[in-house]
């Protein structure tokens, strides 16, 4: 295994598991994340020595080469659903691989309300929007009410407070825009609504997350 969500197949084809975040391993002088060394003895401990299918979201291969796969065992066990029910990943989508994302932020929100595995530890806790700018340049999971919804030049902003220079953000541009609309979601309507979203943590003004896809975004009911 390379890491919790990174495996090698026995012909050499490294996968990386669609849908998901483990923990990150050390790397390049960092220290490992909070029970990195757990997720990845996990998948070690599902897969070693069985057959698996791999079943591809729209895009089938990363960036670096890797295969884009959902990873199931030949007696059906579903690798990702297993690591989510036992909080050692947690869901992380990009427009074209988020196969199943309903299914799987429901398996995060159980494990999370049960704290299992990283949902125990502070390191992973859901940000409110006051405190990312701590959180720059890494992927997050932010909760709050929208203060304001605003569409500018074809653009959506979830703004979190009044000074949009420096209040943190959820940006919504004119492509990700229509895939909201097509699902239903209406962005305009969401000034004083509590929602969650995840994504990379970027100065632009104050922090701001782009939520490129419907399924980045949750509408809690009050």
């Amino acid at each position: 295994m390379l890491s919790g969500d990174t495996v090698e197949l026995e012909d050499g084809d490294q996968v990386r598991l669609a849908g998901v975040q483990a923990p990150l391993p050390a790397r390049d002088g960092r220290p490992a994340w909070p029970l990195a060394t757990e997720a990845s003895a996990a998948v070690g401990h599902a897969l070693l020595g069985r057959t698996v299918q791999l079943w591809h979201p729209e895009d089938r291969r990363d960036r670096w080469g890797r295969s884009l796969a959902h990873i199931v065992r030949d007696d059906g066990y579903w690798l990702q659903g297993a690591l989510l029910m036992d909080g050692l990943v947690r869901v992380y989508t990009q427009p074209r691989t988020a196969t199943g994302a309903t299914l799987m932020l429901d398996l995060e929100r159980t494990a999370r309300a049960a704290r299992r595995g990283i949902w125990s530890d502070r390191f992973y806790r859901i940000r409110n929007p006051a405190e990312t700018w701590n959180d720059l340049d890494s992927v997050q999971i932010v909760e709050g009410r929208v203060v304001d919804a605003a569409t500018v030049r074809g653009t959506t902003y979830l703004n979190f407070g009044t000074d949009w220079r420096s209040d943190f953000t959820f940006r919504i541009e004119s492509n990700a825009r229509r895939a909201f609309k097509r699902v239903g979601v209406d962005l305009a309507s969401l000034t004083g609504v509590r929602v969650r979203g995840r994504g990379w943590v970027f100065p632009l003004n104050g922090p701001m997350i782009d939520l490129t896809h419907p399924e980045a975004l949750e509408v809690l009911e009050e």
